[in-house]
């Protein structure tokens, strides 16, 4: 009797939980936000690209701007996690968004002037990078409070994001095709006052940080967010699991996979692949929504075989068709992965300190991918592209192992928020 009782409370959360509204006009200001910043992000690289180039500062020149851009994200975006749960999720959003809106029309306005010094693009594109990292912990710190239905609201994120890495290079490639470069990025820096005008019409996040219990030091959220972090088994352990995936598959897929498909394949084959794990990425957002499995991180893991896929088709040298299709499933697995991931930090770590988690989360799960990146070449000229592409896939095995061998990993339940 019990159980039949738990299984229809069950049916009966599941059924409710399908039916909460999520396009409040919160919700659809914050998409627009989202959408139109990230539409601006994959813009921007490409843009940065072309207009470096043309300024006669060829790959070189293209390596440090893009490193300028990134660095300061990873470097900083713990920091930015204790100022988010500090001053408010909201406020510092906005104030990042205004930020990277004038460092980056003065690059454009510097495009536009003439030929500048590389020192000051790396600069420009430095600060620009570091408005990111004070941003992107509000991201999770709103979402729980904007939606009430977490799971949906990030899976319709995530399907917006993979659309947007799809149309933006594309977009910014057409746009280079009528205009210069600076043309470009002063574009995408408006996509800035877009985005932080809609933040700033949020009306149900408060302006300010969430309540505390007496004041304290910029030291001491910092730790108090560690501890957060740490006492979470299944959280740091999925964060051990990751850095040994982006040292040992991501990194080198990405750096050999891309370069490959490049040189044996060419750019438009390229293209096609790209587009495919977009493609492939909306539609695991859709079975995130759909399926809404009681174990999320266990389902996630079940997902993460699909990963091997991607590498795997490349070493394997099959047809241009064939690859693309091995990217789409993949996408698939990265995105169902992302949404169960995202969804329970964002259900399990309470609203005081989850911008910090966050931060920690995400520092931790990007630390090691540049390395990754950074050695597949050298090993590339010592074992080959196909072994370690190989070994990029089989990485995903492991990593799903690893992730299921771990009770506080495959038991943690899904949150009804």
């Amino acid at each position: 009797m019990v159980a039949g009782s738990g299984t229809a409370h069950d049916l009966q959360v599941k059924e409710s939980s399908s039916e909460l509204p999520l396009w409040t006009r919160d919700f659809r200001l914050f998409f627009a936000a989202r959408t139109t910043s990230l539409l601006g992000d994959a813009m921007l690289p490409v843009a940065i690209t072309a207009a470096v180039i043309r300024a006669g500062y060829g790959a070189s020149g293209v390596g440090y701007a893009l490193a300028a851009l990134v660095a300061p994200f990873a470097a900083l975006i713990i920091f930015g996690g204790v100022l988010s749960d500090r001053f408010g999720a909201q406020r510092l959003m906005v104030v990042s968004d205004t930020a990277r809106l004038c460092f980056q029309a003065v690059l454009a306005l510097l495009f536009l002037m003439g030929t500048p010094q590389l020192w000051q693009i790396l600069v420009l594109l430095a600060l620009v990078g570091a408005g990111s990292a004070l941003f992107q912990p509000g991201v999770a710190s709103i979402t729980p409070r904007i939606a009430q239905d977490v799971l949906k609201a990030n899976a319709t994120l995530r399907i917006s994001e993979s659309v947007t890495a799809v149309i933006g290079p594309s977009l910014a490639g057409l746009l280079l095709v009528v205009s210069s470069p600076a043309t470009v990025v002063a574009l995408d820096a408006l996509t800035y006052a877009v985005s932080g005008t809609c933040l700033l019409l949020l009306r149900s996040v408060p302006m300010g940080p969430a309540a505390r219990d007496g004041a304290s030091s910029f030291r001491a959220d910092l730790v108090e967010g560690w501890r957060e972090f740490r006492t979470r088994t299944w959280l740091w352990s999925v964060i051990v699991v990751f850095m040994l995936w982006q040292l040992a598959g991501a990194g080198p897929a990405m750096t050999l996979g891309n370069s490959t498909l490049v040189t044996d394949y060419g750019a438009s084959t390229f293209g096609l692949v790209m587009s495919s794990l977009g493609a492939g990425s909306v539609v695991g957002g859709i079975v995130a929504i759909r399926l809404r499995p009681r174990y999320p991180l266990r389902a996630g893991a079940l997902s993460m075989p699909l990963w091997a896929l991607m590498p795997l088709g490349v070493a394997l040298g099959l047809p241009a068709p064939l690859i693309a299709g091995c990217y789409g499933v993949s996408g698939v697995g990265m995105a169902f992965w992302i949404v169960m991931f995202h969804t329970s930090v964002q259900t399990h770590v309470p609203q005081a300190v989850l911008g910090r988690v966050h931060a920690y989360d995400a520092a931790g799960s990007l630390v090691m991918k540049p390395v990754g990146q950074a050695v597949a070449g050298p090993l590339t000229a010592v074992a080959g592209t196909a072994p370690l592409l190989c070994l990029s896939a089989s990485m995903a095995l492991v990593a799903c192992a690893l992730l299921l061998a771990i009770p506080a990993v495959r038991g943690l339940q899904r949150v009804q928020r």
